[in-house]
C-alpha cells in the first residue's frame, strides 16, 4: 500500500498526550489548546514568556507531537484552524430540542471521525495490516464497552479467513493469551490505555512471542509500552457524551480499517471466506 502525507491534527495529538506530559510540558500544551489563534501570532520565546517555561520545555513538546519545532508546530495548527469542521462540535445545552440535539450529536460523530483520520499515522496503520494478514491466529482484548469493540473485530475478523477470537473477561484474556506463539497477533482496545486488565493480558501475550497491538485514544498511555504498534484515536468529551462513548465510533472506524486492509492483501482467501459466511447465513433466513 501506498503512504500518502498525513495530515496535522496537531490540537488533536496535543490533547491525546496531555495526561502523561510533565507538569511544565502541560502547561504548556494546555495554554496552546486554550489559544490556538494567539499561538499564531508568537514566537516561542513569547510563548516561553506567556507560560513561565523554558525554551527546550516547548521544543520538547514540539516534538513529542511529531514537529521538528515550534516553526513547524504553527504551520500545522494553521490547518487545523482552516478545518472546514471547525466549530462545529458543540456542547449540549440545557435548552436544546431534540431536532438540535440530533444535529450536535451526529456533528460531534463526524469531528470524532476527523480528529482521527489526522492521528492515522500510515506506516503504523500498514505494519499493523501486514502482521494482521500474516498471522496464525488474532486475538482481540478488552473490557466494558472496549469489549464489544473486541466483539465486533472477532466477528469481522471471520471475513478475511483468519481464525479470531474475542475476550472480554479478564480471566479468559490472559489464559488465553499464554497460549498464543510468535506466528499470533493480540489487538488490546482501551480508550483510556491505562486498563489493568487490558494490558496485563497485553504483556502476557508478548512475553508469549505474540506480536502484540493497541488502539487506544492517548498517545503515551501506558498499554503503547506494552505494545508493539499504537494505533490511535480521537475522541471530545461533552456535557452529556463521555470521551469513551465518542472513541466507540472512531475504533469502529479504525477496526474497520484494518479488516479492509487485511482483506485487500488476502484478496483470495478473503472472497473465499466472504462466500462461507454469506453461504452459512443464507441458513439462517426465509
Amino acid at each position: 500500500m501506498n503512504s500518502f502525507i498525513k495530515p496535522s491534527g496537531i490540537l488533536v495529538r496535543l490533547r491525546s498526550i496531555v495526561p502523561n506530559l510533565k507538569p511544565a510540558e502541560s502547561k504548556v500544551a494546555n495554554f496552546i489548546l486554550e489559544n490556538p489563534e494567539e499561538i499564531m501570532h508568537m514566537t516561542i520565546t513569547n510563548l516561553s514568556e506567556k507560560t513561565e517555561t523554558a525554551l527546550a520545555t516547548i521544543v520538547r513538546l514540539c516534538k513529542k507531537i511529531g514537529c521538528s519545532g515550534f516553526q513547524e508546530l504553527k504551520n500545522a495548527l494553521y490547518n487545523d484552524l482552516v478545518d472546514p469542521l471547525k466549530g462545529i462540535h458543540e456542547e449540549i445545552e440545557l435548552t436544546d430540542n431534540i431536532s438540535t440535539i440530533t444535529q450536535k450529536v451526529f456533528y460531534s460523530g463526524i469531528q470524532t471521525l476527523s480528529d482521527t483520520l489526522r492521528m492515522i499515522d500510515i506506516a503504523e496503520l500498514e505494519k499493523a495490516i501486514s502482521i494482521i494478514a500474516n498471522a496464525n491466529k488474532v486475538e482481540f482484548y478488552g473490557v466494558g464497552a472496549s469489549g464489544f469493540i473486541a466483539l465486533d473485530a472477532h466477528h469481522k475478523m471471520f471475513k478475511t479467513g483468519i481464525p479470531s477470537a474475542a475476550y472480554a473477561d479478564p480471566h479468559m484474556q490472559i489464559i488465553s493469551a499464554g497460549f498464543l506463539t510468535e506466528h499470533d497477533v493480540a489487538v488490546g482496545i482501551s480508550h483510556s490505555g491505562s486498563t489493568k486488565d487490558t494490558i496485563q493480558s497485553l504483556k502476557h501475550a508478548k512475553a508469549s512471542g505474540a506480536k502484540t497491538i493497541c488502539i487506544t485514544s492517548y498517545m503515551r498511555a501506558p498499554i503503547t509500552k506494552v505494545s508493539d504498534i499504537s494505533l490511535y484515536v480521537a475522541a471530545r468529551e461533552t456535557t452529556f457524551r463521555s470521551e469513551a462513548m465518542a472513541a466507540r465510533i472512531a475504533q469502529l472506524c479504525v477496526i474497520d480499517l484494518l479488516i479492509v486492509g487485511v482483506s485487500f492483501l488476502r484478496q483470495k482467501e478473503s472472497i473465499a471466506a466472504l462466500e462461507k459466511v454469506r453461504h452459512s447465513i443464507a441458513l439462517k433466513r426465509y
